[in-house]
């Protein structure tokens, strides 16, 4: 568990770096914080959502994790 949470905050640390902004549910976040929240929430499924630059094609400006709602 402890080997997934600094994985996926490598990860998210990394897209951070290359200037890319990460968003929790539609509000700017820090790797951080989601890496916090993404673990404690082990019941709740996120979606991540890569949101590209239209005027440069392939250049990733986004990434939003947005929870999806239980039905």
């Amino acid at each position: 568990m402890k080997e997934n949470r600094n994985q996926l905050y490598v990860e998210l640390q990394s897209f951070a770096d290359q200037g890319i902004v990460l968003f929790l549910d539609g509000s700017p976040s820090t790797p951080e914080h989601l890496t916090r929240v993404l673990c404690a929430e082990e019941e709740a499924c996120y979606m991540r959502d890569y949101v590209y630059d239209e005027n440069e094609e392939g250049v990733l400006k986004e990434l939003h994790f947005d929870k999806l709602n239980e039905v």
